[in-house]
């Protein structure tokens, strides 16, 4: 079934050329930037959007400096991709076609992988990336897993920090807002004489809020966080870069307030992510041949704290608990692009030492792959084919208390085809592979817990796994911007806990189908109409027709079968830029917890839109002296009472004032 969608949605694109010639003979001028674009994601190089097969959604520095959001997380949940998560307390991680990004924890097993400016962020909380010092985001939806390994099933979220260009400037901002919200910030770039370098500096603090019920949220601020974002890189030759970058956020007492219904006054956690890489980038004098040598070590780390005065059952000792991963890797490519044959080879190690207060075990991974990916082009480079695979090999140990040590490995591939109908309009189409390979302790513990449970290893276990098949049609011309996707997953061995008397071990024991479409549009009326400003309507809409439990032929649980986001920008009118922006999350099947009790009762969940407006206007311009910029923001216009988790609303509306002095 999923294949024949599959084969009429290629059919019925093969009706629109005649759309695509009627444009080319409109008035106005032609462009089709939204094809040129480049990209970096899918094939670990620079490409045009144009010749990728997978499914590519680009979020530039304009739209993340137009949007109210602080986080990459809040920034994803305005555009549609799918179910979000997110609790008070600086906790998001997103869904992407039935499968979400790990919150806490090695991101290893999660199912959408995260990564920072092209290797592994170390952390699938999203909350934990700031939007300061960010050029631009690329999602790709759909496996990644030949490029990048363990855990790019549902798709890879590409966060790429800005290098500094033109000359040196800086800027200097204060905002503050609803619940006693503050925050002060500097931003820096430019460069000169080969070197460049771009950051962001802020620190943030917030009261409790209440919800659009009015109710008073205990315990949902924070302290205080802080962000530090620095690219910073040596050009030379022409061909050839030398880069650094460091990245930190830390938020210091952040509350964690429960249920809203039992609400707790005083538990907290603090939470830590801090990265450094090293970058080197280079070029042969005919571009024919290109390579990058990329190292970078960081650390992920949250401490909940829990006093003991608040434990009306007293069971808890108030000592606090964490987890901790240490993370170290490198990537090693290189490149050779012959007129229409492009060939990318390349080795990635990753070496992730996991602790956990809440896991009595200490776990090493240390994984080492090889990959290569190939891309031709036919027919006047009309026909565009690509391909790639790749082996990776995982060393899994449990360090303390003393277990085992296992090695297991995986192959994946993918393949994709795109033809350009017109330099307008491209067909496409893409299978991919992705697996999420076992944890150390999954197939190497043997240890007791301190309550006299016996955690066993199961070596035998297989790596979660999945085949993607979709396709889709693309098409940008005259400030128009369209595209239509169909994907259909069939995933299985899924890892799971399995108890025994006082034994502990994990089995393979799940497969479940997911399809859907995905479709976005927008139509950049300035340039349709030649006006000096931009002025552009939008909608990006994902709906699951599929996500079934093959097991107990149910819906999978906390996945929404639809989900939006419209509205409409404006930039650049005489110094005056807006957004009105609308995300709709759909329903989904819960376990309600909330209740107390066991088994939790199941039920849907959801269906709420949240409306945000942000405007921003230059009100004072120095020339060479610098400008200031004063901008507002209203978050959930509506003062809509909603919840991404049941029993956990998020604030009402909240105003937010920002004045910006840039030199």
């Amino acid at each position: 079934m999923a294949k024949e969608k599959i084969s009429t949605l290629i059919l019925l694109t093969l009706a629109v050329p005649a759309l695509s010639l009627a444009a080319e003979n409109s008035d106005g001028p032609a462009t089709t930037a939204a094809l040129d674009e480049v990209v970096v994601t899918a094939a670990r190089v620079s490409e045009s959007v144009r010749e990728v097969s997978a499914d590519v959604m680009v979020i530039d520095a304009e739209e993340i400096a137009a949007s109210p959001a602080r986080d990459v997380g809040e920034l994803l949940t305005e555009k549609g991709l799918g179910s979000v998560t997110r609790y008070p307390g600086e906790l998001t991680s997103l869904n992407i076609r039935g499968f979400k990004t790990a919150p806490y924890g090695n991101d290893l097993k999660a199912h959408v992988l995260v990564l920072l400016n092209g290797r592994r962020a170390g952390t699938g909380n999203l909350a934990k990336i700031m939007t300061g010092n960010v050029e631009r985001i690329e999602v790709i939806r759909g496996p990644g897993a030949v490029q990048y390994g363990s855990a790019a099933m549902g798709g890879v979220i590409n966060v790429i920090t800005r290098q500094g260009s033109g000359a040196p400037s800086a800027a200097v901002f204060s905002k503050i807002g609803s619940y006693g919200y503050n925050e002060s910030g500097l931003l820096v770039g430019g460069e000169q004489s080969g070197f460049d370098f771009s950051g962001s500096f802020s620190r943030a603090d917030m009261d409790d809020y209440d919800t659009g019920s009015g109710d008073r949220f205990h315990n949902t601020g924070y302290d205080h966080i802080d962000h530090y974002s620095v690219n910073a890189g040596y050009s030379f030759l022409g061909r050839h870069r030398i880069g650094a970058i460091f990245t930190r956020y830390y938020g210091n007492e952040i509350g964690s307030p429960g249920y809203l219904t039992t609400n707790d006054l005083d538990n907290s956690k603090d939470s830590a992510n801090h990265s450094m890489d090293l970058i080197y980038d280079g070029a042969s004098a005919d571009k024919v041949y290109s390579w990058q040598v990329h190292y970078f070590t960081g650390k992920d780390k949250d401490t909940w704290f829990d006093p003991t005065e608040s434990n009306a059952s007293g069971w808890d000792d108030g000592v606090p608990y964490s987890n901790k991963t240490d993370i170290s890797g490198a990537q090693a490519q290189g490149s050779m692009e012959l007129g229409a044959v492009r060939l990318t080879a390349g080795l990635d190690w990753l070496d992730y030492e996991s602790t956990s207060s809440a896991d009595p075990a200490e776990t090493d991974s240390e994984n080492y792959a090889a990959f290569l990916l190939g891309r031709m082009k036919f027919m006047q480079e009309r026909l565009i084919v690509d391909g790639g695979l790749r082996y990776d090999s995982y060393d899994l140990e449990v360090v303390e208390p003393a277990g085992r040590s296992e090695d297991d490995n995986n192959i994946v591939a993918s393949a994709g085809v795109v033809y350009l109908l017109t330099d307008a309009l491209k067909l496409r189409a893409h299978y991919g592979e992705a697996f999420i390979m076992p944890g150390a302790d999954e197939l190497a513990a043997d240890f007791y817990s301190d309550f006299g449970l016996h955690y066993v290893g199961n070596p035998d276990l297989d790596p979660e796994s999945s085949k993607t098949y979709e396709a889709g049609i693309n098409y940008a011309d005259n400030g128009l911007s369209a595209g239509l996707s169909y994907f259909y997953t069939r995933y299985k061995d899924k890892i799971e806990s399995v108890a025994a008397g006082l034994e502990q071990t994990w089995e393979n024991v799940g497969k479940a189908e997911i399809a859907g479409f995905e479709g976005e549009l927008s139509w950049d009326l300035g340039t349709r109409f030649g006006w000096s400003f931009e002025l552009r309507p939008y909608v990006n809409v994902t709906y699951l027709d599929r996500f079934e439990d093959l097991d107990n032929n149910t819906d999978l649980k906390y996945i929404s079968d639809g989900n939006a986001s419209y509205g409409i920008y404006t930039n650049d009118y005489q110094g005056f830029s807006a957004r009105l922006n609308f995300a709709y999350t759909g329903e989904q099947t819960i376990e309600d917890w909330e209740t107390g009790t066991f088994p939790a009762p199941i039920k849907s969940y959801g269906g709420f839109t949240v409306v945000d407006l942000s405007i921003s206007k230059k009100i004072l311009d120095f020339q060479e002296n610098g400008s200031f910029t004063l901008s507002g923001d209203v978050t959930n216009l509506f003062d809509k009472d909603y919840a991404y988790v049941k029993g956990y609303p998020m604030p009402g509306r909240m105003l937010f004032v920002t004045l910006t002095y840039k030199y």
